[in-house]
């Protein structure tokens, strides 16, 4: 069991490093204004019905030319 007991402490001394490192990454992207969340915009429910009125006259025009 001793052997096992030294690859256990090995192991936890990698975690460790690992753990230290990711800390370190996760420093550098917060000072790079990354909060680990998505900053996608949502758009308003107006904005979406404009978009999707301009992109349905975009096809309807596509298909108007295809006649």
């Amino acid at each position: 069991m001793d052997v096992f007991a030294g690859v256990k402490k090995l192991m936890q001394k990698e975690r460790d490093a690992h753990v230290r490192e990711i800390a370190k990454l996760d420093a550098a992207l917060a000072a790079l204004g990354y909060d680990g969340i998505s900053s996608r915009r949502t758009m308003s429910v107006a904005a979406r019905r404009r978009v999707s009125a301009a992109q349905k006259a975009r096809w309807a025009k596509v298909r108007a030319g295809k006649k």
